[in-house]
């Protein structure tokens, strides 16, 4: 028989397999096809899995008939706490306990009325685009298959929608908090060079710099990196918040004469608070000048580059070393599905390269398609996450996407203009994008006044809001992403701010009255 010759696959006769495995292993078996965590009936299965698609495209669809959100009352968390499953259940009846006791009690970011923090609504093409995902099943860590070819194809759009050279490499994560903390690893070996993957951080001890707006998963990544978050240098910004390159020269110049090694400058694209951008063009020129890496925080504002009307206010984007955003809140795309993009794609390798044995990379083959995305960042397991925003791009295109990310500043400017309209309510900063903070004018004790109001109008379920501080004060934080929201769902919001905030004046000044 030739070497070369493949003979067809085969299964051993059940009597073989109780000699090769022994007969305790095969105890209790009741079908040897190893394809037996199958449905034993592909029809009714088939009937069951369109139902929930029908249920959760009834779900997106009728989405304006439900509350925002609801809590969740005792007697359904309880059903929690049950053990782990020893045997299975049909699946109707899972779904049937999906639809009484987590659908009905979900965060609500589908809703239009959902304004608290910055959630995508997400999409019924992106939810049909998991589903297919999730069928395939890819790994997408390395080898040479096509779901890796839709993940490039997804950052060179991207890439050339910011103005990205062709040398850029990038990578779909699962949001912006974990692209800088990667993006700072790559950073770390920019500056310090491959040999500190292996010997560790030594010598003057490196540090960063970011507005006094940067989110907080900035420091958290130097904190894992090891930098510690003491390494993060806050800026003070100008009248809005904006770093200021000057202070940022300052600061820099001040920690080399102390000995420390700058080495990062993170610029802000849509601060978390109120939306504002730093002068990224400005702050890209000094980091030219001074030989800093300059990455962009963009997680809420950088797809504004889908927007004609917008993309000027990112001036600069196209500037930086690295950038990381999310297309899970502008872009509506399902969670999870972050991005980071790298100017210098060698740059992004050899910060995570690595060589095993079991990972070797041939010429030819499934395992060809060298670099594997487990070269350009830490994860060697990933998810087929770009599938569905390939879908979504394909589907909706990029003009309608922009034009639903320039209407939440259109409908964020309205609103601002109904908050200015009330006496009882107050502006709390300037509205550049689609971000609104004011407050309800309480006459003492305001902060705590203001955050009992967020949960009020929660717990009402016409609309959702947070909060946040602007200066020391505690206002309400009004972010308007869902591209289902309209006109008319600022109109319930205010009102419900009116109903519930004055209701809460009444009772904030009788209480002392009725404790007596």
């Amino acid at each position: 028989m030739s070497q070369n010759k493949i003979e067809p696959a085969g299964q051993k006769e059940p009597e073989e397999l109780k000699q090769a495995l022994g007969s305790e292993t095969l105890k209790g078996a009741t079908d040897l096809d190893p394809a037996d965590l199958d449905p034993p009936d592909w029809s009714a299965f088939r009937d069951d899995a369109h139902r929930m698609l029908d249920d959760m495209i009834d779900y997106i669809e009728d989405i304006r008939r439900r509350p925002v959100w609801s809590p969740m009352p005792n007697a359904v968390r309880k059903t929690f706490d049950a053990p782990l499953p020893e045997t299975g259940q049909a699946l109707s009846a899972v779904h049937a306990e999906f639809m009484d006791t987590v659908l009905p009690y979900s965060v609500g970011n589908v809703h239009p009325g959902f304004m608290g923090w910055v959630h995508g609504g997400g999409t019924a093409v992106g939810m049909v685009a998991d589903m297919v995902a999730a069928g395939l099943n890819a790994n997408l860590g390395g080898r040479d298959h096509a779901p890796i070819e839709v993940e490039r194809q997804v950052v060179r759009w991207i890439a050339d929608l910011f103005g990205f050279p062709a040398t850029a490499t990038g990578l779909l994560v699962t949001g912006t908090s974990i692209a800088n903390f990667i993006a700072v690893l790559i950073a770390r070996v920019a500056t310090l060079g491959p040999e500190v993957r292996r010997s560790g951080i030594d010598g003057a001890p490196l540090v960063a710099y970011a507005s006094t707006m940067v989110h907080g998963c900035v420091a958290k990544a130097l904190d894992m990196a090891g930098f510690g978050t003491d390494a993060l240098r806050l800026i003070q910004g100008d009248e809005a918040d904006r770093m200021v390159p000057a202070a940022l020269a300052e600061a820099v110049a001040l920690d080399r004469n102390a000995g420390r090694r700058p080495f990062l400058v993170v610029g802000t694209a849509g601060a978390v608070n109120t939306g504002v951008i730093d002068d990224l063009a400005g702050l890209s020129r000094f980091c030219r000048r001074e030989g800093l890496w300059f990455h962009i925080d963009g997680a809420i504002g950088a797809l504004g580059m889908l927007s004609p009307t917008l993309r000027p206010r990112l001036a600069g984007l196209d500037a930086a070393d690295s950038i990381a955003f999310d297309f899970h809140k502008w872009g509506q795309i399902p969670y999870d599905a972050g991005c980071l993009l790298v100017r210098d794609g060698a740059a992004q390798e050899r910060a995570f390269a690595t060589d095993a044995a079991y990972l070797r990379r041939e010429s030819r083959g499934l395992a060809g398609g060298a670099p594997w995305p487990c070269d350009l960042g830490p994860d060697m397991s990933r998810g087929f996450r770009a599938l569905k925003v390939w879908y979504s791009l394909k589907v909706l295109g990029a003009e309608r996407l922009g034009a639903a990310i320039e209407r939440t500043c259109v409908l964020a400017q309205v609103l601002s203009l109904r908050i200015d309209r009330e006496r009882e309510l107050e502006g709390m900063a300037p509205t550049t994008l689609n971000i609104v903070c004011f407050r309800y004018r309480f006459s003492f004790d305001s902060d705590r006044q203001n955050a009992e109001l967020a949960a009020d109008i929660q717990e009402s379920g016409r609309a959702v809001l947070s909060t946040t501080r602007i200066g020391v004060d505690t206002v309400l934080r009004c972010a308007i992403v869902n591209h289902r929201t309209r006109t008319e769902d600022l109109d319930t919001l205010i009102d419900a701010v009116l109903v519930l905030g004055r209701r809460r004046a009444a009772s904030v000044v009788q209480a002392p009255f009725s404790t007596m």
